[in-house]
Parts: C-alpha cells; structure tokens; sequence
C-alpha cells in the first residue's frame, strides 16, 4: 500500500480578490497534513479532524487531480490534520485542496508542475462553489509562503516575494461566524482597485489597511477595530478573506499590544509565525 504525506501552510488576506478579481496574500506558518494511501480498489475515503471541512470539496480535487486510469483501478483513502479554523477566512479551503492535490500528485506522478497542484485546486473551489474566483491568490500564498499578489482570473502570479520573518500574524477568531453579503463587496470595486494597486508596488500594509477598512464596512465587522490595531502597532490589519477573522501584521515585539485590542472582543487569538516555505510531500 502506497503512502504519502503533504504539507501545506495557511495564509491571509492583504487585499480581497472578489471585487475585482484580483488579490493578494501572505503566508502564515499555521499547517493542514494530508496522508494519503493508495491501494487495489475503488472509491475515495476521507476522514478529517474537523467537520466544518467540505469532502465534497476534497473528492472534487481528488478527480480532478488523480489521472483517470488510476483513479478507476485504486481506492484512495484521505486523512487530513488542521491547525486553521475552518470558515472564518483564513484559507483553510485553499490549504486543504492544495495539500490534497500535491499529496495525489505526488502519489501518482514521477513528475509534476507547481501549476498541476494549483489548478485542480482552483477549479474545485469554484465547482464546489466554496470560491467565486477560485482563490488562486490563496492558493500560491499556501503553497509557496511569502507574499503573493495576483490576477485570479488569468491565474498569473503578478509579485512575489519572502516576508521579512521578525513579524507575525496575530489572528482574531471571533465567537459569531456571522459576515455580511460578500456580493456587496463589488459596490466599491474602485477600493478594491487601489488596495491591489499599493500591494503591486510592494506596499503591502497600507493595501492591507485600506482592504480591511473597505471590507469591514461592507462585512458588518467593525472599521474602528482597524484603526486601533494599527494605532497599537500593526503594520498591516484587514478582515481576513471574507471574515469573520481579523488579521494584523506586526513586528514581534508589539504582539501584546495587539492581543490587547483583541481580548476586548469576544472570540479567540493565536499568534503564528510567517511562513516563507514552499509546501512540501514526501513518501511514507
């Protein structure tokens, strides 16, 4: 029985990529493992540690991914582990179609692209319709780390580069899961533009401020929890994704400041370290 083990890390949003299709991102160290077993057989089967996870997200990607004529003569079993809460907008959908793809790559393929772990991805989430533009900003953010700005809808890497490691993300998981109609978020699709702009010429804190104060409004979260993250010492700090989660860039020594601005509010905080590694698979 074949076995092989994936790994891919978690990320969050500098600029929203709904309203125009554009996006950018930033790797955080926080993980989801993927084991994934092969043996004579039919059929996928998949257990995880979280229920919120969607396995029809998860057998989308395996289809996609998996060459037909394996896919027919094996029953594929799939294991995930998550350390991202899942639907607060922190990428965890992203994280678990990529880590699930680049396991079955792995698995299947001697060889195989950056882009063949990517797009099945993709194209599962907007399937699935857990993505309106498939999150491909998510997506490289996950699988390469450092910080990625993007065209989605030409799937294009525009920017790239490592985040400087003497910061972390200090990650606010309110209690509600409430949001607000993500839809409305093209009403002021000229922010958005903006936002995206400051974040192509590497700019990216006042992009992610600017973000989080247009998403905010929009998502029925609260601007002024921005501005007093960075009048407390964030560099950066956005509604992450579509919410509820709140995200704020800051150097290490200013993360009791910020976690005091968020003990304030009722939910939970974890701190994680940048992540400018690549994703990694390896047999088991």
């Amino acid at each position: 029985m074949a076995q092989v083990k994936a790994t891919v890390h978690g990320a969050v949003s500098i600029v929203n990529a709904i309203a125009t299709g554009k996006g950018a991102t930033l790797g955080i160290a926080a993980k989801v493992e993927a084991t994934v077993e092969a043996s004579d057989g039919h059929g996928i089967e998949i257990e995880v540690d979280n229920h919120n996870m969607s396995s029809r997200l998860i057998s989308k990607v395996v289809e996609y991914t998996v060459p037909k004529k394996d896919l027919e003569k094996n029953k594929i079993q799939i294991s995930l582990r998550s350390e991202i809460p899942t639907g607060y907008g922190l990428k965890s959908s992203s994280a678990i179609s990529s880590v699930v793809s680049l396991a079955c790559n792995k698995m299947f393929r001697s060889k195989f692209s950056d882009s063949q772990v990517l797009i099945p991805g993709v194209e599962a989430s907007i399937a699935t319709k857990v993505s309106i533009t498939g999150a491909y900003d998510d997506a490289c953010a996950c699988y390469f780390g450092g910080t990625v700005v993007t065209d989605n809808y030409k799937r294009r890497i525009i920017k790239m580069q490592k985040t400087p490691t003497n910061l972390v993300a200090v990650v606010f998981v309110p209690k509600s899961r409430k949001r607000g109609n993500v839809k409305n978020l093209r009403s002021i699709k000229e922010v958005f533009e903006k936002a995206w702009n400051f974040a192509k010429d590497g700019d990216y804190w006042n992009a992610m401020v600017l973000n989080g104060l247009a998403t905010s409004t929009i998502l029925n979260s609260d601007p002024k929890i921005i501005s007093n993250l960075v009048e407390n010492g964030a560099l950066g700090a956005s509604v992450s994704g579509n919410g509820p989660a709140i995200a704020a860039i800051v150097k290490k020594d200013k993360t009791s400041n910020i976690k005091k601005v968020f003990s304030e509010l009722e939910g939970k905080i974890f701190v994680s370290e940048i992540n400018n590694k690549k994703a990694d698979a390896h047999e088991l």
